[in-house]
Protein backbone atom coordinates (compact mmCIF):
# COMPACT_ATOMS: atom_id res chain seq x y z
CA UNK A 1 0.00 0.00 0.00
CA UNK A 2 1.11 3.11 -1.06
CA UNK A 3 1.97 5.96 1.71
CA UNK A 4 1.94 9.85 1.44
CA UNK A 5 6.09 9.77 1.50
CA UNK A 6 6.07 7.73 -1.32
CA UNK A 7 4.45 10.02 -3.54
CA UNK A 8 7.37 12.25 -5.23
CA UNK A 9 5.47 15.66 -4.63
CA UNK A 10 2.96 17.51 -3.11
CA UNK A 11 1.27 18.55 -6.74
CA UNK A 12 1.32 14.81 -7.64
CA UNK A 13 -0.54 14.03 -4.75
CA UNK A 14 -2.82 16.79 -5.34
CA UNK A 15 -3.68 15.83 -8.44
CA UNK A 16 -4.66 12.44 -7.12
CA UNK A 17 -6.94 13.52 -4.26
CA UNK A 18 -8.87 15.36 -7.23
CA UNK A 19 -9.17 12.27 -9.33
CA UNK A 20 -10.16 10.22 -6.52
CA UNK A 21 -12.85 13.04 -5.86
CA UNK A 22 -13.78 13.55 -9.19
CA UNK A 23 -14.66 9.38 -9.66
CA UNK A 24 -16.57 9.33 -6.28
CA UNK A 25 -18.58 12.43 -7.60
CA UNK A 26 -19.87 10.86 -10.56
CA UNK A 27 -20.68 7.89 -9.28
CA UNK A 28 -24.61 6.80 -9.51
CA UNK A 29 -25.88 6.65 -6.16
CA UNK A 30 -23.74 9.02 -4.74
CA UNK A 31 -25.03 11.74 -7.01
CA UNK A 32 -28.81 10.34 -6.05
CA UNK A 33 -27.85 11.07 -2.53
CA UNK A 34 -26.71 13.84 -3.02
CA UNK A 35 -29.88 15.32 -4.96
CA UNK A 36 -32.36 13.90 -1.59
CA UNK A 37 -29.81 15.58 0.53
CA UNK A 38 -30.22 19.18 -1.56
CA UNK A 39 -34.46 18.31 -1.90
CA UNK A 40 -34.10 17.67 1.60
CA UNK A 41 -32.38 20.94 2.64
CA UNK A 42 -34.24 23.29 -0.20
CA UNK A 43 -37.78 22.36 1.24
CA UNK A 44 -38.68 24.27 4.01
CA UNK A 45 -36.38 27.59 2.12
CA UNK A 46 -39.01 26.64 -0.51
CA UNK A 47 -42.42 25.98 1.25
CA UNK A 48 -41.63 29.37 3.22
CA UNK A 49 -41.09 31.11 0.02
CA UNK A 50 -44.23 29.80 -1.61
CA UNK A 51 -46.30 30.42 1.78
CA UNK A 52 -45.02 34.03 1.52
CA UNK A 53 -45.84 34.62 -1.95
CA UNK A 54 -49.49 33.03 -1.48
CA UNK A 55 -49.80 35.43 1.22
CA UNK A 56 -48.31 38.83 -0.53
CA UNK A 57 -50.35 37.73 -3.73
CA UNK A 58 -54.03 38.51 -2.02
CA UNK A 59 -51.99 41.23 0.78
CA UNK A 60 -51.30 43.16 -2.40
CA UNK A 61 -54.66 43.87 -3.95
CA UNK A 62 -55.95 44.55 -0.61
CA UNK A 63 -53.36 47.41 -0.13
CA UNK A 64 -54.44 48.54 -4.13
CA UNK A 65 -58.24 48.88 -2.15
CA UNK A 66 -56.71 49.74 1.37
CA UNK A 67 -53.91 52.47 2.33
CA UNK A 68 -50.94 50.75 3.81
CA UNK A 69 -50.60 53.35 6.59
CA UNK A 70 -54.08 52.69 7.68
CA UNK A 71 -53.86 49.33 7.85
CA UNK A 72 -50.65 49.32 10.21
CA UNK A 73 -51.78 52.87 11.93
CA UNK A 74 -56.04 52.36 12.75
CA UNK A 75 -56.94 51.76 15.91
CA UNK A 76 -60.57 50.09 14.45
CA UNK A 77 -61.11 46.70 12.49
CA UNK A 78 -64.54 46.12 11.53
CA UNK A 79 -64.24 44.36 7.61
CA UNK A 80 -68.09 43.54 8.23
CA UNK A 81 -69.85 46.45 8.98
CA UNK A 82 -70.10 49.48 7.44
CA UNK A 83 -68.20 51.97 8.11
CA UNK A 84 -65.58 49.48 7.28
CA UNK A 85 -62.49 49.41 8.85
CA UNK A 86 -59.23 47.90 8.40
CA UNK A 87 -56.90 48.97 11.09
CA UNK A 88 -54.92 45.76 12.53
CA UNK A 89 -53.84 47.45 15.84
CA UNK A 90 -56.41 45.90 17.78
CA UNK A 91 -55.83 42.40 16.18
CA UNK A 92 -51.54 42.66 17.20
CA UNK A 93 -52.41 44.31 20.82
CA UNK A 94 -54.19 40.94 21.30
CA UNK A 95 -51.37 38.97 19.98
CA UNK A 96 -49.05 40.93 21.74
CA UNK A 97 -50.87 40.94 25.28
CA UNK A 98 -51.32 37.06 25.18
CA UNK A 99 -48.22 36.05 23.61
CA UNK A 100 -45.86 38.27 26.06
CA UNK A 101 -48.36 37.49 28.97
CA UNK A 102 -47.70 34.09 28.65
CA UNK A 103 -44.03 34.72 27.90
CA UNK A 104 -43.76 35.90 31.22
CA UNK A 105 -45.07 32.53 32.70
CA UNK A 106 -43.93 29.95 30.43
CA UNK A 107 -40.26 31.14 30.17
CA UNK A 108 -39.04 31.18 33.74
CA UNK A 109 -40.95 27.95 34.68
CA UNK A 110 -39.58 26.43 31.52
CA UNK A 111 -36.15 27.84 32.57
CA UNK A 112 -36.31 27.01 36.26
CA UNK A 113 -37.73 23.29 35.41
CA UNK A 114 -34.31 22.74 32.84
CA UNK A 115 -32.13 23.96 35.50
CA UNK A 116 -33.87 21.85 38.71
CA UNK A 117 -33.57 18.79 36.15
CA UNK A 118 -29.84 19.47 34.68
CA UNK A 119 -28.27 20.39 38.07
CA UNK A 120 -30.52 19.18 41.30
CA UNK A 121 -32.93 16.48 40.04
CA UNK A 122 -31.46 12.82 41.11
CA UNK A 123 -31.76 10.50 38.62
CA UNK A 124 -34.96 9.20 39.95
CA UNK A 125 -37.15 12.15 39.89
CA UNK A 126 -35.73 13.45 36.57
CA UNK A 127 -36.32 9.81 35.15
CA UNK A 128 -39.94 10.92 36.21
CA UNK A 129 -40.08 14.73 35.85
CA UNK A 130 -38.74 14.45 32.29
CA UNK A 131 -41.11 11.86 30.68
CA UNK A 132 -44.22 13.91 31.96
CA UNK A 133 -43.07 17.34 30.64
CA UNK A 134 -42.59 15.37 27.61
CA UNK A 135 -46.33 14.34 27.52
CA UNK A 136 -47.26 17.52 28.38
CA UNK A 137 -45.91 18.61 25.20
CA UNK A 138 -47.76 16.35 23.33
CA UNK A 139 -51.00 17.24 24.17
CA UNK A 140 -53.00 18.56 21.31
CA UNK A 141 -53.43 22.20 21.71
CA UNK A 142 -57.35 21.89 22.02
CA UNK A 143 -57.45 19.89 24.70
CA UNK A 144 -55.67 22.44 26.35
CA UNK A 145 -58.50 25.10 25.01
CA UNK A 146 -60.81 22.93 26.52
CA UNK A 147 -58.94 22.47 30.13
CA UNK A 148 -59.06 26.50 29.90
CA UNK A 149 -62.32 26.95 29.20
CA UNK A 150 -63.88 24.06 31.55
CA UNK A 151 -61.28 24.89 34.38
CA UNK A 152 -59.20 28.30 34.54
CA UNK A 153 -62.06 30.37 33.45
CA UNK A 154 -64.64 30.06 35.80
CA UNK A 155 -62.26 30.36 38.21
CA UNK A 156 -61.02 33.90 36.73
CA UNK A 157 -64.76 34.54 36.35
CA UNK A 158 -64.90 34.18 40.52
CA UNK A 159 -62.01 35.24 41.80
CA UNK A 160 -61.34 38.51 39.36
CA UNK A 161 -65.08 39.07 37.65
CA UNK A 162 -63.27 38.28 34.33
CA UNK A 163 -65.50 37.55 31.36
CA UNK A 164 -65.82 33.85 30.75
CA UNK A 165 -64.00 34.40 27.34
CA UNK A 166 -61.00 36.54 28.14
CA UNK A 167 -57.32 37.03 27.12
CA UNK A 168 -55.90 35.53 30.86
CA UNK A 169 -57.00 32.24 29.99
CA UNK A 170 -55.36 31.99 27.28
CA UNK A 171 -52.69 33.72 28.74
CA UNK A 172 -52.01 31.18 31.24
CA UNK A 173 -52.96 28.18 29.22
CA UNK A 174 -50.34 29.10 26.79
CA UNK A 175 -47.90 29.87 29.46
CA UNK A 176 -48.31 26.12 30.75
CA UNK A 177 -47.95 25.13 27.07
CA UNK A 178 -44.30 26.79 26.25
CA UNK A 179 -42.51 25.08 29.41
CA UNK A 180 -41.96 22.08 27.60
CA UNK A 181 -40.75 23.68 24.85
CA UNK A 182 -38.05 26.25 26.74
CA UNK A 183 -37.22 23.26 29.05
CA UNK A 184 -36.29 20.84 26.62
CA UNK A 185 -34.16 23.57 24.58
CA UNK A 186 -32.80 25.00 27.82
CA UNK A 187 -31.77 21.85 29.03
CA UNK A 188 -29.91 20.71 26.06
CA UNK A 189 -28.21 24.03 26.17
CA UNK A 190 -27.12 23.35 29.70
CA UNK A 191 -26.00 20.27 29.01
CA UNK A 192 -23.51 21.40 26.09
CA UNK A 193 -21.60 23.76 28.80
CA UNK A 194 -18.42 21.33 29.73
CA UNK A 195 -18.29 20.35 32.78
CA UNK A 196 -14.95 21.38 33.99
CA UNK A 197 -16.13 24.83 34.20
CA UNK A 198 -18.89 23.62 36.62
CA UNK A 199 -16.65 21.28 38.73
CA UNK A 200 -14.40 24.23 38.48
CA UNK A 201 -16.19 27.09 40.20
CA UNK A 202 -17.51 24.17 42.64
CA UNK A 203 -13.58 23.52 43.47
CA UNK A 204 -13.04 27.26 43.81
CA UNK A 205 -15.69 27.66 46.77
CA UNK A 206 -18.71 28.60 44.80
CA UNK A 207 -21.82 26.97 46.01
CA UNK A 208 -24.14 24.76 44.00
CA UNK A 209 -26.50 27.75 42.98
CA UNK A 210 -23.37 30.52 42.61
CA UNK A 211 -22.00 27.77 39.71
CA UNK A 212 -25.66 27.49 38.52
CA UNK A 213 -26.27 31.19 38.26
CA UNK A 214 -22.42 32.29 37.39
CA UNK A 215 -21.25 29.80 35.30
CA UNK A 216 -23.61 27.45 33.86
CA UNK A 217 -26.50 29.54 32.71
CA UNK A 218 -24.14 32.47 31.04
CA UNK A 219 -22.11 29.53 28.96
CA UNK A 220 -25.38 28.53 27.90
CA UNK A 221 -26.61 31.91 27.43
CA UNK A 222 -27.21 31.85 23.73
CA UNK A 223 -29.22 28.65 23.34
CA UNK A 224 -31.43 29.51 26.33
CA UNK A 225 -32.12 32.94 24.50
CA UNK A 226 -32.78 30.91 21.05
CA UNK A 227 -35.58 28.58 23.26
CA UNK A 228 -36.99 31.79 24.75
CA UNK A 229 -37.59 33.33 21.14
CA UNK A 230 -38.93 30.05 19.76
CA UNK A 231 -41.09 30.12 22.59
CA UNK A 232 -42.33 33.26 21.99
CA UNK A 233 -42.78 32.96 18.03
CA UNK A 234 -45.09 29.66 19.12
CA UNK A 235 -46.93 31.93 21.66
CA UNK A 236 -47.51 34.56 18.71
CA UNK A 237 -48.89 31.42 16.32
CA UNK A 238 -50.68 29.86 18.93
CA UNK A 239 -54.35 29.49 17.65
CA UNK A 240 -56.96 27.07 18.97
CA UNK A 241 -56.20 27.96 22.33
CA UNK A 242 -57.04 31.45 21.77
CA UNK A 243 -60.42 30.39 19.51
CA UNK A 244 -61.79 28.56 22.19
CA UNK A 245 -61.24 30.78 25.46
CA UNK A 246 -60.60 34.55 24.20
CA UNK A 247 -63.99 35.48 22.74
CA UNK A 248 -64.55 37.22 19.49
CA UNK A 249 -63.89 40.98 20.69
CA UNK A 250 -61.97 42.71 18.51
CA UNK A 251 -62.31 46.80 19.51
CA UNK A 252 -58.61 47.65 21.15
CA UNK A 253 -58.54 46.14 24.47
CA UNK A 254 -55.73 46.16 26.91
CA UNK A 255 -57.80 44.25 29.59
CA UNK A 256 -56.75 40.43 29.64
CA UNK A 257 -59.88 39.80 32.01
CA UNK A 258 -61.84 41.14 29.25
CA UNK A 259 -62.47 39.27 25.74
CA UNK A 260 -60.18 39.55 23.06
CA UNK A 261 -58.73 38.82 19.73
CA UNK A 262 -55.26 37.85 18.15
CA UNK A 263 -54.41 37.77 14.45
CA UNK A 264 -53.80 33.65 14.50
CA UNK A 265 -57.65 33.27 15.62
CA UNK A 266 -58.93 36.10 13.82
CA UNK A 267 -57.85 34.62 10.35
CA UNK A 268 -58.89 30.64 12.07
CA UNK A 269 -62.53 31.72 12.83
CA UNK A 270 -63.28 33.96 9.48
CA UNK A 271 -61.39 31.62 7.26
CA UNK A 272 -64.25 29.09 7.68
CA UNK A 273 -65.57 29.38 4.28
CA UNK A 274 -68.34 32.40 4.72
CA UNK A 275 -66.16 34.64 2.88
CA UNK A 276 -66.30 35.01 -0.26
CA UNK A 277 -63.15 35.04 -2.54
CA UNK A 278 -62.54 38.37 -3.30
CA UNK A 279 -63.94 40.31 -1.16
CA UNK A 280 -61.92 42.97 0.35
CA UNK A 281 -62.72 40.67 3.72
CA UNK A 282 -60.99 37.60 2.53
CA UNK A 283 -58.55 39.63 1.10
CA UNK A 284 -57.51 41.48 4.33
CA UNK A 285 -57.24 37.52 5.95
CA UNK A 286 -54.26 37.51 3.70
CA UNK A 287 -53.03 41.41 4.94
CA UNK A 288 -53.57 39.90 8.03
CA UNK A 289 -51.41 37.21 7.44
CA UNK A 290 -48.64 38.93 6.04
CA UNK A 291 -48.78 40.71 9.48
CA UNK A 292 -48.17 37.83 10.89
CA UNK A 293 -45.80 36.07 8.85
CA UNK A 294 -43.71 38.88 9.35
CA UNK A 295 -44.10 39.09 12.89
CA UNK A 296 -43.34 35.55 13.68
CA UNK A 297 -40.15 35.74 11.03
CA UNK A 298 -38.49 38.73 12.81
CA UNK A 299 -38.87 36.94 16.06
CA UNK A 300 -36.99 33.73 14.19
CA UNK A 301 -34.37 36.04 12.50
CA UNK A 302 -33.46 37.90 15.90
CA UNK A 303 -33.49 34.70 17.45
CA UNK A 304 -30.92 32.80 15.15
CA UNK A 305 -28.40 36.74 15.48
CA UNK A 306 -28.34 36.37 19.15
CA UNK A 307 -27.80 32.77 19.07
CA UNK A 308 -24.74 33.72 16.89
CA UNK A 309 -23.94 36.93 18.27
CA UNK A 310 -23.68 35.35 22.23
CA UNK A 311 -23.07 31.60 21.14
CA UNK A 312 -19.54 29.97 23.20
CA UNK A 313 -17.51 27.19 21.68
CA UNK A 314 -15.97 24.73 23.82
CA UNK A 315 -13.08 22.58 22.95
Amino acid sequence: MRTVEDIPDRARLQRMLASLEARYAWEPGEALVRVLLLLSAAFAVIVTFAIGLVLLGEALVFFGRVSPVDFFTGTVWSPDIPPLAFGVLPLVAGTVIVAGGAALIGLPLGLGAAIFLREYAPQRVREIVKPILEILAGIPTVVFGFFGLLVISPALQDWFGADYFNGMTAILVIGILIVPLVSSLSEDALSAVPADLRDGALALGATRLEATARVVVPGAFSGILASFLLAISRAVGETMVVLIVAGQNIDLELNPFHQLQTMSAFIARRASGDVAAGELAYQALFAVGVALFLMTLALNVLSDRLRARFREVYD
